[in-house]
């Protein structure tokens, strides 16, 4: 039996494989409201681009990506982006309170259903926690409901929040992170 999907942060030199990750999941059928760029723009982000992402996603206080490695090949990945009140988010909204945004969430359709997303959230989750955050926060689209449900299932609840961004009407969806040593705690 193939053990598990290890969830894990990027490494600095896997630059190439972040990129192909990324292509990956900005083809998916549901990529029109899932993600905030196509893949021709993808296509056309140089090395330089895929280097710098990488190297703030894997040694960034503020950034991490994490990816669910089978070993042979990676299944899926989130990225959690710190927020301080008063910044600007990745839709330009002012941030109002500190939170732990999570973005950029992909599994590939072989691993959905496996477990995969909720090792995804909890390793953000826990590198969040370490940051301070009691939270974490997504964005999903209003029409995404296979997206919505899986979250639902990793214990995100709708805030009550609802806007429009340039990939038509979203939603907000919160997860508690509980204290390190509470019964759900990690």
């Amino acid at each position: 039996m193939t053990p598990p999907p290890t969830a894990r942060r990027v490494r600095l030199h896997e630059w190439a494989a972040v990129r192909d990750l990324r292509l990956e999941a900005v083809a998916d059928p549901a990529a029109g409201i899932a993600f905030l760029t196509t893949s021709a723009e993808e296509l056309a982000r140089d090395e330089s681009f895929w280097r710098q992402r990488t190297a703030g996603a894997a040694l960034g206080e503020d950034a991490a990506q994490f990816v669910a490695d089978t070993g042979a090949r990676w299944v899926g990945t989130a990225t959690v982006l710190m927020r301080e009140t008063g910044a600007r988010d990745h839709l330009d909204r002012v941030v109002l309170a500190p939170r732990a945004d999570v973005v950029g969430v992909y599994v590939s359709p072989s691993h959905r259903g496996t477990g995969v997303l909720g090792a995804l959230l909890d390793a953000a989750a826990a590198w969040a926690a370490a940051r301070g955050a009691d939270a974490l926060t997504l964005d999903v689209h209003a029409d995404n409901a296979r997206a919505q449900g899986a979250y639902r299932k990793a214990g995100f609840a709708p805030t009550g929040v609802a806007f429009t961004s340039s990939i038509g009407p979203e939603i907000e969806m919160s997860r508690p992170i509980p204290p390190a040593g509470a019964p759900d705690g990690r």
